[in-house]
């Protein structure tokens, strides 16, 4: 008994084994917390999904009818479209974003008063961004005034929040103002991780601003800037506090997460809710894979160049065999 001790204690405590129960240790806790937050609930809104029910009282199995419902209803398809407004704002946000970042990654006068600005409005709560917004876009109120002052007929201005030809424009502006500044601040973090040598190799070539821009900032962050997109296109998916707090969802406003808010928890249609919720998942997914392809075909992964140069490459070496083949055989 006493040698089959002696033998545990000297398994257990060898190095391997040690290692082991440490990493072991170390991710039984997340693990735990991951599953039981995450992957539980996940699979219980896939069970509501397909149940027509409310929080209390009887479940009728419906099957796939509440997703067949989420593509057939006109307020969830009008909700799914309007995560294009939100897209498009996401783009001009990173895009505004990437050219502050390109000046202020270098020394300028009253550069990190700038950032500070910038970076601001990341700092504020979203439900008071709305806040902010609904009496800046308000009838008569802040942009009405200051239009006025520039010359602008107070009768001429639309009616930012309920104009429908225009409001999910207004709102969709806001996350510009909000997100861009922490955009700001990851791309200055990367183009400053950029070797200085790079910037002066270029400059003894005579590169101008752009040129430094397109042929060393860029390609040294792209692996920033695609995630960046990621999560801008994801979050243009999700977008809940701007409409809600600002417009309530109405006039047309209603992005994917008020409609499904509504659904949930006024209408108690928990079955169609989870569907939706579901579907925004898969969608997510969806794009997340067309821009890692994209990514890897025109950017490429890493140090790896991207596809579309490969297959140049390859053609490019495939046409120089056929010549030398062609002189070869024009020689004999």
């Amino acid at each position: 008994m006493s040698r089959e001790k002696s033998s545990f204690v000297k398994w257990i405590q060898s190095g391997k084994v040690n290692k082991r129960l440490c990493i072991f240790t170390f991710m039984l806790f997340p693990m735990l917390l991951l599953i039981v937050f995450t992957y539980v609930p996940f699979a219980k809104m896939f069970q509501f999904s397909l149940y027509e029910m409310k929080y209390l009282g009887a479940r009728e199995f419906v099957g796939l009818q509440n997703y067949l419902e989420v593509f057939s209803r006109d307020d969830c398809f009008q909700a799914l479209k309007l995560s294009g407004y939100y897209i498009i704002a996401s783009f001009v946000q990173l895009a505004i974003a990437l050219w502050f970042a390109s000046i202020l990654s270098f020394k300028v006068r009253g550069g990190g008063v700038f950032k500070g600005l910038m970076f601001f409005p990341y700092l504020v709560c979203g439900i008071a961004v709305g806040f902010i917004f609904k009496f800046f876009y308000t009838r008569g109120f802040v942009l009405d005034t200051v239009l006025q002052w520039c010359g602008f007929n107070l009768d001429q201005l639309p009616y930012w929040l309920k104009d429908k030809s225009i409001n999910n424009i207004s709102i969709a502006a806001t996350s510009v103002w909000r997100y861009m500044g922490q955009n700001m601040v990851l791309f200055i973090g990367a183009i400053m991780s950029v070797d200085d040598t790079l910037y002066e190799a270029a400059a003894i070539d005579g590169a101008t601003g752009w040129d430094k821009f397109r042929y060393v900032i860029f390609p040294s962050i792209k692996t920033i800037v695609v995630l960046n997109m990621i999560l801008a296109i994801t979050g243009s998916l999700s977008v809940f506090e701007p409409p809600y707090v600002i417009t309530g969802g109405s006039f047309g406003t209603g992005t994917y997460f008020v409609i499904m808010n509504e659904l949930a928890h006024e209408s108690q249609k928990v079955g169609l809710a989870s569907a939706m919720a579901i579907v925004l998942l898969v969608l997510i997914f969806i794009a997340t894979m067309i821009q890692k392809f994209i990514e890897a075909y025109f950017l490429g992964t890493g140090d790896k160049d991207s596809i579309r140069y490969r297959r140049r490459q390859k053609k490019i070496e495939q046409e120089r065999k056929e010549a030398v083949l062609a002189q070869a055989k024009g020689g004999m």
